[in-house]
């Protein structure tokens, strides 16, 4: 982001709204919803034009939730283009809003550290709530440890869960706990994690099936399928659940098997009334890929509306890395068009694999096609890689001379 670009944000998001009127109508035309704003973010990219999307917000917030989530998208922008002294700046800026002594507003800042993964600014900013006159509670507790676990900072967990109620005086709930489990789960400490699922039912702190799924999702990971199974049935004699999010994680642990295995799960969660949603569909269609049924694998995606879903980021990856690795490269296109109408386009990785496959078998105009797609849609530091790939495949020069002849 440019310094002007900086200033101009932190202008707009300090001063009154008036100013802050004047200031997005000068970057970027009229004043915008946030909601408007965060549909548009969505699909945004690159992360100047994301900060220009969020710098016309109008400061008449109708709905905080929206609010949170288009700062988020930004945040996210902006990280996967390296530009944490950007995100500082921009996150910093928000200290300078009346709504700062407001705890939701002040955590949303400590969560979008977390999200870009700078968590020794989401914990300067949660011992600055004194200062700033914000109230503390479990909220904006749960909100720093959510953002140490998203900076992959697991082993501060425990740590911060021992230390900060005492010294703040606030009493922990369900969620403080789910994130304390989720933490030595990542860790492959479930046997930690279990010894404080007891302590939760042992003070009469709610165990929800969020809890119970995350322990299942690291005994299933770590290959202890019969202590997962013993989870499972602690989990329904308590009437917890399970909900579809625990079927998905019983499911992945069988998508590297027999696919008739993944389709009983997913008609047994029908039976109990559970909608299967797309990452159970996803499971399934991976299931029929690592087996090599691409016929099938494809009806999945085919039929994935007609059950009530639509696809995501993975579900195109997984099918177009399939379909080429089976040399279906034509088919591999057709996905990936699929892909960037749903604006869910698939790791620069996977598409590589597919441009190079349509070279390969003289498919060059879909190969172009592709590239021309890739540069239009991301910033400069991912097209650069794509600039690089067209000058490898010949794709640049054979770009020159379709010019040359129209």
């Amino acid at each position: 982001m440019s310094s002007s670009i900086s200033l101009r944000l932190a202008r707009h998001l300090s001063t009154s709204a008036a100013t802050a009127t004047a200031a997005a109508s000068s970057t970027s035309g009229a004043s915008i919803s946030i909601s408007k704003a965060k549909s548009k973010l969505k699909s945004e990219h690159d992360p100047d034009k994301a900060l220009k999307i969020y710098s016309s917000v109008s400061d008449h917030y109708t709905s905080p939730l929206s609010s949170r989530y288009a700062q988020e998208y930004t945040v996210k922008r902006l990280a996967k283009s390296h530009r944490f002294s950007d995100i500082e700046v921009f996150l910093e800026s928000h200290k300078n809003d009346k709504k700062i002594t407001e705890e939701p507003f002040l955590s949303s800042i400590i969560r979008s550290y977390g999200i870009a993964g700078m968590f020794d600014h989401a914990l300067k900013t949660y011992h600055q709530m004194d200062d700033l006159g914000t109230p503390r509670s479990v909220v904006s507790f749960n909100v720093l440890l959510s953002a140490c676990v998203n900076s992959k900072l697991y082993d501060r967990v425990p740590q911060l869960f021992d230390e900060m109620p005492k010294k703040h005086r606030f009493l922990l709930d369900k969620i403080s706990y789910g994130v304390l489990i989720r933490s030595f789960c990542e860790m492959g400490k479930t046997e930690l994690a279990m010894e404080r699922l007891k302590e939760m039912e042992e003070k009469g702190v709610e165990v929800t099936v969020v809890i119970y799924t995350t322990i299942l999702h690291s005994l299933y990971k770590g290959g202890k399928s019969d202590d997962a199974e013993r989870i499972w049935n602690k989990m329904v004699k308590r009437g917890c659940g399970p909900d579809v999010g625990a079927y998905n994680v019983k499911i992945m642990n069988f998508q590297g098997g027999d696919p008739e295995r993944v389709k009983g799960l997913i008609e047994e969660m029908s039976n109990a009334g559970l909608k299967p949603d797309t990452i159970s569909y996803n499971y399934l269609m991976s299931c029929y890929c690592r087996n090599g049924m691409m016929d099938e694998a494809e009806k999945v995606y085919e039929d994935l509306e007609t059950n009530g879903c639509n696809p995501n980021a993975s579900t195109f990856r997984t099918l177009i890395f399939y379909l080429c690795r089976s040399e279906r490269f034509e088919a591999g296109y057709r996905v990936f068009r699929e892909s960037v109408t749903a604006n869910k386009i698939p790791d620069v990785n996977t598409l590589k694999y597919l441009v190079h496959g349509l070279v390969n078998s003289s498919k060059v105009k879909d190969a172009k096609e592709m590239i021309r797609i890739m540069k239009k849609k991301f910033p400069p530091n991912v097209v650069k890689v794509w600039i690089k790939l067209e000058h490898e495949l010949g794709l640049a020069k054979a770009e020159d001379s379709d010019n040359k002849r129209s």
